[in-house]
């Protein structure tokens, strides 16, 4: 359910930020706020436990960056 969901969001990123790059910053942050939230709390488990729950959540926080940088990219090349 959680990689469906940040697949469409990644998607939804993706779009925003080729149709209007300065806007799709603020719907990038707000992908990633409540991930890099879980990524801390789930670092606070001890030991290797904390660096394995927390991975997920940082993985999901790049595949949004990595999407909008790509839409405001393509965007950049355009001819227009």
């Amino acid at each position: 359910m959680l990689i469906g969901g940040v697949i469409a969001f990644c998607v939804l990123v993706l779009i925003a930020a080729f149709l209007a790059p300065r806007m799709s910053r603020y719907l990038e942050q707000a992908g990633t706020r409540p991930l890099a939230e879980g990524q801390q709390q789930a670092g606070k488990a001890p030991g290797k436990l904390g660096k394995w729950l927390s991975k997920p959540f940082g993985t999901s926080r790049r595949a949004i960056h990595k999407s909008g940088s790509a839409g405001r990219r393509g965007r950049s090349k355009m001819p227009l």
